[in-house]
């Protein structure tokens, strides 16, 4: 089985740079000009690529949910929410038309058949399915038939349940994230061992997709091993909206890349050796 995905002009996997993901999602609050500040701090930063996520909101929620009274800032129902978060076309192609200027790959979430449908017509480098979506079994094989890469998210799921989704999906192009579906999550339920556990078991490219306060843990996913590492982006942590909190903001994505990429040069290859620039000090400190 292969050991690496191409992900448009990235290849994904082992012995390659990690692959960075800034997740946008709905961070974005429904206004497109946040989307594109979003979009320029994922640059800016280096990230490989900018990730959103698609719904059909009358088919992912039922009409007693959509129903359900919450404030928010597009009316008083969780519908006004969910439908004011929502991009169409137009919205979709102002993005298309902008990550292609700005050199950035992106792709979505699509929660529902419809979505993937809709998602065709920009032509994604790839499709990631989210945790909530791993047990949907002819959602899986909608994606599938596409037959573009696919980034399978892992998170509140058993090994038995991946197991069921990696036998709809079969292990070609595909990249499976370990991840822990809490917002934020708390350290001790990363588990980032795992990360090496589901590289064993399905011998695909595994990566990383965290939701924790703070940086450091996302780093070492990726000196563990993670082909590629996910985070939310976001202007502002104290933004509204429920994944803000448990998000990135510019300076700490500029940071996570930084230190991702000087640990994978200090990783070296693992052959021991004598350095020419060790040879002076060995002159200068060394008795015998």
């Amino acid at each position: 089985m292969s050991q690496t995905v191409r992900i448009g002009n990235k290849i994904v996997g082992e012995g390659q740079p990690c692959f960075i993901i800034a997740e946008i999602g709905i961070n974005h609050n429904g206004n497109i000009e946040i989307a594109k500040k979003l979009i320029d701090a994922a640059v800016t930063s280096g990230c490989d690529a900018v990730k959103f996520q698609k719904r059909t909101v009358d088919v992912v929620y039922t009409k007693d949910e959509l129903a359900k009274p919450r404030e928010n800032p597009f009316g008083t129902t969780n519908g006004d929410l969910k439908r004011g978060l929502e991009f169409g076309v137009e919205e979709f192609g102002i993005i298309n038309a902008y990550c292609q200027e700005k050199g950035i790959m992106w792709f979505s979430s699509c929660w529902d058949e419809a979505s993937v449908d809709f998602m065709e017509q920009f032509n994604p480098p790839c499709y990631k399915i989210a945790s909530a979506s791993l047990t949907d079994d002819n959602l899986l094989r909608h994606h599938k038939y596409y037959e573009r890469p696919i980034i399978l998210s892992t998170g509140m799921s058993t090994l038995a349940q991946v197991d069921h989704a990696m036998e709809i999906l079969g292990k070609e192009n595909v990249i499976v994230m370990h991840c822990t579906s809490t917002y934020p999550s708390k350290l001790e339920e990363l588990n980032l061992r795992a990360i090496n556990t589901l590289a064993q078991k399905y011998n695909v490219p595994v990566g990383y997709s965290g939701h924790e306060a703070g940086l450091s843990t996302t780093i070492a996913a990726a000196v563990l091993g993670a082909c590629s590492v996910e985070r939310h982006i976001t202007l502002d942590r104290a933004m509204w909206g429920s994944d803000q909190a448990a998000s990135v903001e510019p300076q700490g994505f500029d940071r996570m890349v930084r230190d991702i990429r000087a640990n994978e040069i200090a990783m070296g290859n693992g052959v021991k050796i004598v350095y020419e620039s060790e040879l002076p000090i060995i002159s200068k400190l060394r008795r015998k």
